[in-house]
């Protein structure tokens, strides 16, 4: 049978105790009250009473008649103190950190019964350390000393900055002690110190105390509980095991090994101490395991190993980490049908609270225009993909993101946001302060009538709508605080930072998932403990505090030893009982540190004697895909095929899909990329896009040319532009680029442009750049303008041999602009980065190894043979040219192909397209057949450079 220090111990009491009723039973927290009265209620044979069953914080806030006040309402007390004593004081939302911390040192200064004046002694009076230290042992003389050697190593600006603070200190502690005293408010650590200041007037109790199951105590409850012994002869029952008490280099044992020397307190240790961790030997298991969240996998592979016979609620899950509480819940097995949850799990980390933050957050991207309130769109995005938005109206949301992102809405208006319905009226306004408390609470209830369905939801929504009514009642009261939009969200976010969601159930039936002090006095059977970590188990050694160690260390306040202690005594204490021990750990790198196994697992496998086979841990692997990975090639399926048709003429050219420039570049460069864009029909992922980048400058810069040249022919009705006409063009510059940004940015006609920073620079540099094209336009005046890029698409059809016999395929693309100057036709094409004019040769702009393939002479010769086949009886010279808006300003800028087929050779201006003509159709009519060739498959590129700013890179693994 499992042995149970609670039973046991409810066992003994029956055995002295006959009378229940007499008895106040004190144990360190109302879980263990629970177990404990469990125990006594299947030992009793008969009716009657059960003892009281308190906490030592029930026997301390009972004798002062007061519970303390919350964190929120002290700091705001202290701050008001603070403000009163400092000449320059920071404002609270600064002031809360050290706020936190300072309280916490009085709390401790308190709880450990300190002298507060001598403790923070400032330190302009040094000497009365040296010369008065009758009230110090020589311990604490010398840490002290060690303390101002290394003080008096800092810069006088240091030292007094110190100084002035620690003086400050000594007053701030009094002075909101008088003030809390006046409120009639305190802290836990005052109510502690005031009923140990009254021990003697405390009236010897009708009942008989027995405190049951204390490890670590502060000053405080040491004195109560030794007045309690010595006066009132109170019983204890010390929960120990000899193997860490007797060991002096056990951290489990350092509390217990003081207590057992005390006049008072050895005599009420055991004459036979238990050695029940030596004695009975559990099986114990170590696991590494490579990343945080695999844990919970493997605890339901544990859980479900256990014979459906044995009792659950002896197995318990032990969770240092309480993030991996749901993971853990998650993958527990069906079998599994009761489980208790004793832990709170944090508010921060549930998906109503990261909206609640969110939908704040977005008040301080606001923008006011005049009578508008316009949101900017990447909080907002954010907001529209949270389910609570879309559970309001989904195709709402999904025509607003698929508008946003196709009409690059940098802000969107209040106006087309409350179309939504009412749940989005609720949410986008902007808020005064005064709004604030009942946006929350009506945004709260709305939620919590969306997710009727879901009670743990509800369960955060209730949590938060608590907390913020506290928030509000406590800042009602606070004159002096001032309150702004910023302060609220931070102060939003430190309180419930804090707050945790407390879980009910049956602590006494099922499984039990515990956090690591929760776990105090109870005995298990199994225990599986996740997170065998250092600094997760023991957690990392911290202590915030104002109070420098070594001074904490000589006025006896706790320092890390002591924490450490405490939760080694934990983790020992879960061995007093446990047959099976499985402790887990990650080995993946958190924060930037490796993963390393907990120093308790490192002790178990030196100190314990224990088979070969619980020392070697069993490492959990988690199937990872480490080879490179493999060529994607995806062959020309009949399926395929059938897409390629719609290249293929069948009935109206006009009507047929054409295969672009850019798409035959694209199969040059690589045919797997052709594939998803063309044939899988994967679109690459559109982001509204606020800074000009070279793709977004481009577009205006072809807009503006199209707009400047298209508006002046339609006004002068005619078509050729001549020298005299450049004045007047270059008025309508600025008017052309405004006309673009309201395309790119769809924009309505009568809506006023307001610039950002980077669109107003943008238009500027547009602006230099259109009037050096048309400096060069007036320099070739008189020219005809034949169309440019928004009149016409040049369209033509190709006959190719396939597979399936010979077919006509569809060619085209936009040119944008052809003009005619004498007896040349000039076929140009603007770009906003540098393209190279030389090519060596025909056949190197159809050849997919050439690092130099000239993609930019490809497609202006691909718009020579889309104009001769659309003007089959053109005579002209046709000149491809590349207006690279870039190099316009070079004193030697020519927008023309040069043909240079030796290296060392001058190159030739080319004069005319046909002279390559032949050539160039034999090389597209390869290429298109390669295309319809079911033998060529879609294959990755073997140019890797070429992988690196593609979009499709992370699907083919490159």
């Amino acid at each position: 049978m499992m042995n149970s220090f609670l039973e046991n111990t409810a066992k003994d009491i029956l055995a002295i105790y006959p009378f229940l009723k007499d008895l106040v039973i004190v144990l360190p927290n109302r879980r263990a009250g629970l177990f404990f009265t469990k125990h006594l209620g299947n030992l009793i044979d008969k009716p009657q009473w059960l003892p009281e069953v308190k906490t030592v914080e029930d026997i301390f806030y009972g004798y002062a008649g007061a519970r303390p006040a919350d964190n929120l309402t002290l700091i705001f007390e202290l701050y008001k103190v603070y403000k009163s004593l400092h000449p320059d004081p920071e404002n609270f939302d600064k002031f809360y950190y050290w706020g936190e911390m300072i309280l916490k040192d009085f709390n401790d200064v308190d709880q450990f019964m300190v002298n507060a004046e001598k403790l923070y002694h400032h330190l302009s009076e040094i000497k009365e350390f040296e010369t008065d230290l009758s009230y110090l042992t020589e311990s604490q003389v010398q840490l002290i000393k060690e303390f101002w050697k290394s003080f008096e190593k800092q810069d006088k600006g240091h030292q007094e900055k110190f100084l002035h603070f620690w003086q400050m200190l000594i007053a701030l502690y009094s002075n909101f002690k008088a003030r809390l005293n006046e409120s009639r408010m305190a802290y836990s650590g005052m109510l502690y110190r005031q009923v140990v200041e009254n021990l003697a007037r405390i009236k010897r109790p009708d009942k008989q105390y027995i405190f049951i199951g204390f490890n670590a105590f502060t000053k405080t409850e040491e004195l109560l509980l030794k007045h309690f012994i010595s006066q009132f002869g109170a019983k204890v029952y010390w929960d120990v095991d000899k193997y860490y008490l007797n060991d002096k280099i056990q951290e489990a044992g350092l509390f217990f090994r003081d207590y057992v020397k005390d006049p008072i307190f050895g005599p009420t240790f055991p004459e036979f101490l238990p050695a029940n961790i030596g004695k009975k030997r559990a099986r114990i298991k170590t696991y590494s395991i490579p990343l945080k969240v695999n844990q919970a996998n493997l605890v339901g592979e544990l859980l479900n190993s256990i014979s459906p016979e044995e009792k659950m609620e002896e197995t318990v899950v032990v969770l240092p980490d309480e993030q991996l509480l749901f993971p853990v819940l998650h993958t527990l097995p069906h079998g599994i049908d009761k489980v208790n949850v004793t832990m709170g799990y944090p508010v921060k980390n549930a998906p109503v609270y990261a909206f609640l933050e969110a939908v704040l957050d977005m008040q301080q991207y606001i923008k006011a225009e005049e009578t508008k309130t316009l949101y900017y769109h990447k909080p907002l995005i954010d907001l529209l993909t949270s389910v609570y938005l879309k559970n309001s109206n989904e195709a709402f949301v999904n025509k607003l993101l698929i508008d946003i992102q196709e009409s690059n809405m940098v802000y969107v208006s209040q106006e087309r946001l409350h179309e939504g319905g009412p749940f989005f009226k609720l949410i986008f306004h902007k808020l005064s302060l005064t709004e604030l408390f009942p946006y929350l609470g009506n945004l709260i209830k709305a939620l919590a009538e969306q997710q009727k369905e879901e009670p743990l939801q509800r369960s955060y929504l209730f949590q938060t709508f608590k907390q913020l009514n506290r928030l509000q009642a406590i800042l009602d009261n606070q004159d002096e605080v001032q309150v702004n939009m910023d302060f609220f969200l931070s102060l939003f976010r430190k309180i419930f930072r804090e707050v945790k969601l407390p879980f009910e159930g049956e602590p006494l039936e099922g499984l039990q998932v515990m956090g690591v002090l929760e776990t105090r006095n109870l005995d298990f059977r199994r225990v599986i403990i996740c997170n065998m970590n250092e600094e997760s188990f023991p957690p990392a050694g911290k202590l915030n505090s104002m109070i420098p160690f070594n001074l904490r260390r000589a006025f006896n306040l706790p320092v890390q030893e002591q924490n450490d202690a405490i939760y080694a005594y934990t983790f020992y204490r879960l061995l007093h009982s446990a047959e099976e021990v499985h402790m887990i750990y990650t080995t993946a790198a958190d924060q930037g540190k490796a993963g390393e196994r907990s120093r308790y697992v490192h002790q178990i496998m030196e100190e314990m004697d224990l088979p070969e086979e619980d020392k070697n841990e069993e490492v959990i692997y988690v199937p990872v895909d480490l080879t490179s990975a493999r060529e994607i090639s995806i062959p020309k399926s009949p399926e395929i095929m059938i897409q390629l048709e719609r290249y293929v003429v069948k009935g109206e050219l006009a009507h047929t899909t054409a295969f672009s420039p850019s798409a035959l570049n694209l199969w040059l460069d690589c045919r797997l990329k052709f594939y998803m864009k063309y044939i899988a029909g994967i679109v690459e992922k559109e982001e509204v896009n606020e800074e000009v980048d070279p793709a977004v400058f481009g577009n205006l810069a072809h807009l503006s040319l199209e707009k400047l040249y298209g508006g002046y022919m339609e006004r002068k009705k005619r078509t050729v532009i001549h020298k005299e006409d450049f004045k007047e063009l270059t008025s309508y510059v600025f008017p052309s680029i405004e006309k673009a940004i309201r395309e790119q940015y769809h924009l309505e006609e009568h809506v006023e442009v307001k610039l950002n920073g980077q669109l107003a620079i943008a238009r500027d540099v547009l602006q230099k750049y259109i009037l050096g094209v048309l400096k060069i336009d007036e320099d070739t005046a008189p020219f005809e303008i034949i169309s440019l890029e928004a009149q016409k698409r040049y369209k033509t059809s190709m006959a190719i041999n396939t597979a399936s016999g010979n077919v006509e395929v569809a060619v085209g693309g936009i040119i944008d602009r052809v003009d005619k100057v004498g007896d040349i036709i000039r076929l140009i094409d603007y770009k906003s980065g540098i393209d190279t004019k030389n090519f060596p040769d025909i056949a190197s702009l159809f050849d997919r190894e050439s690092n130099k393939r000239n993609k930019a002479a490809m497609q202006t010769l691909l718009y020579g043979f889309l104009y001769q086949a659309t003007f089959p009886d053109n005579s002209l010279r046709l000149k491809p040219a590349i207006f690279n808006l870039r190099e316009i300003f070079k004193d030697d800028f020519n927008p023309y192909l040069h043909h240079k087929p030796e290296q060392y050779k001058p190159s030739m201006e080319l004069e005319d397209y046909m002279e390559f003509h032949g050539e160039f159709v034999l090389g597209l009519k390869g290429l298109l057949e390669e295309i319809f060739d079911p033998k060529v498959p879609f294959d990755q590129t073997a140019k890797i450079e070429k992988c690196k700013s593609c979009s499709f890179s992370e699907i083919c693994g490159r």
